[in-house]
């Protein structure tokens, strides 16, 4: 599914598009009526370039001709301006090739009074479009593109007494003025204001709504690392994200309220079951020594009493290392932390239960390791505990001729102590409540060595977990290499 700042991006990328192809088609339709005032304006001034050509016709009809002088010069001013009186904006002439221009008039012009001097500035082209008229004997025309306007000098052949004559009429178009190129602009200008304001608009949108989405995003992820509740975000000032916020915020809290009530009812139910184990844990021994009390006091023979005292003796002991494990999964402390050498660590760990691993024909071993500088930074004899614990553990569940391997690991910014044994492995009934108090798979077990573990990880701000093994059981401990 797309997102909304892919679909905002869409919208943006279409805007800009709609608004150059508007723009282009804007300029092209103001071209194409530049190119029709330009064929308008040619066809104008073919039109008067025909008129002067037949006033002219009419004027020397009859005329066997004569010297130029400045009567004919005068009359022949008056052939043009009568030729060209309706055509605006043209101008022309009448043009011999030895004399230059016979006559000149520009009777639309809208200067103060009438323009009688011939344009210097096109005399040659003049010159030349007439030149070209009077060699090839048709109709010659001239165009003259600029920067704001199209210069158009059309000449035509002139049949009659005088020599080498020819007509020539000149207008100029406009492309950049006028009502046409007005309304480009305003097209052009609107077209900036709206659509091209709009992306710009939109694009502004589109990078204040990101930013502040990966606000929130990033407080989110703040959020997740460690933390078991969500963040209060603060507002964005935007209506609809702060919703969203709002929404979130709300549900934080009421997720906050209903864990601490899990939490509560899970402790409730914890103190429950550890109760009803330390209860169970504890009648067995009672009533064994009350047994063997009542068995002392109703015989008369010293070696029974002397063999009951002694039974009772190891049922307090029995309920003394009860209590022992007890306190010290519920009174762990805070760890004290400290620079630990692994290998002399693991090596003095290992040799505490080297004898009893060996009377029952096993072989406790260490895997090699590489040392990682820095050292490693845990409390070495709550640690040590850990460790004692899983590997009598392992060693209580393993048959003879197995192998117990204890082995540590540097994996990114985290230690890793692994336990692992050949026996027969845990069983599916107590997979799930292995760490539990009191959860164990063996007659004389008290169920606590496993839930001391765990305490003791997450005392170091990590955990103890029973690790997928090919074979037997391996539990792993994973604290922080060293904790800041």
């Amino acid at each position: 599914m797309r997102s909304l700042r892919s679909r905002l991006l869409a919208l943006w990328i279409m805007l800009v598009v709609s608004g150059a192809a508007s723009g282009y088609l804007l300029f092209e339709s103001f071209r194409q009526t530049s190119n029709a005032r330009v064929a308008r304006s040619e066809e104008l001034v073919a039109r008067a370039c025909r008129d002067v050509a037949d006033r002219y016709q009419f004027f020397v009809s009859g005329w066997g001709g004569g010297p130029i002088n400045d009567r004919l010069r005068r009359d022949l001013i008056t052939v043009v301006q009568t030729a060209l009186s309706g055509a605006a904006g043209v101008e022309g002439g009448i043009w011999q090739a030895d004399s230059g221009s016979l006559a000149y008039a520009f009777p639309s012009y809208e200067g103060t009074g009438p323009k009688t001097d011939l344009p210097a500035a096109e005399e040659s082209t003049i010159r030349e479009v007439n030149a070209e008229a009077l060699r090839s004997g048709r109709p010659a025309v001239i165009r003259q593109a600029g920067r704001s306007q199209v210069l158009i000098v059309q000449a035509c052949p002139l049949r009659g007494p005088l020599p080498g004559a020819t007509a020539w009429t000149m207008t100029r178009t406009f492309t950049a003025e006028g009502p046409a190129y007005n309304q480009l602009l305003a097209g052009l200008a609107v077209l900036a204001l709206t659509i091209f304001g709009s992306a710009a608009w939109l694009a502004r949108v589109l990078v204040s709504w990101s930013r502040k989405i990966a606000l929130i995003e990033e407080a989110l992820g703040k959020g997740t690392s460690g933390a078991t509740d969500l963040p209060t975000m603060p507002r964005t000032g935007e209506q609809e994200l702060d919703r969203l916020v709002d929404a979130l915020n709300l549900t934080g809290e009421r997720l906050a309220r209903e864990r601490q009530r899990a939490t509560a009812a899970e402790r409730l139910a914890a103190v429950g079951r550890l109760s009803a184990g330390l209860a169970h844990e504890i009648r067995n021994p009672i009533a064994a020594m009350r047994l063997k009390a009542e068995n002392a006091l109703a015989t008369n023979e010293d070696a029974r009493k002397t063999k009951a005292l002694e039974a009772i003796l190891q049922q307090v002991g029995r309920l003394d290392a009860l209590l022992r494990d007890l306190l010290a999964m519920t009174q762990g402390g805070e760890p004290k932390l400290a620079d630990v050498e692994l290998t002399p660590f693991l090596k003095n760990t290992i040799e505490n239960h080297r004898e009893v691993a060996s009377a029952k024909g096993l072989s406790l071993k260490m895997a090699d390791h590489e040392q990682y500088p820095p050292l490693p930074r845990f409390d070495r004899s709550q640690m040590q505990r850990a460790l004692d614990n899983l590997i009598l553990n392992a060693v209580q569940n393993t048959p003879a001729g197995g192998c117990v391997t204890v082995e540590a690991l540097h994996q990114g910014e985290h230690l890793l102590l692994r336990v692992s044994d050949t026996g027969p492995g845990v069983g599916e009934d107590v997979r799930d409540r292995l760490f539990e108090p009191f959860v164990t798979a063996r007659p004389d077990g008290t169920g606590l060595g496993l839930a001391i573990v765990r305490e003791i990880a997450r005392a170091h701000r990590g955990n103890a977990r029973l690790a997928a093994s090919p074979c037997g059981a391996s539990f792993e401990i994973e604290v922080p290499w060293r904790p800041s």
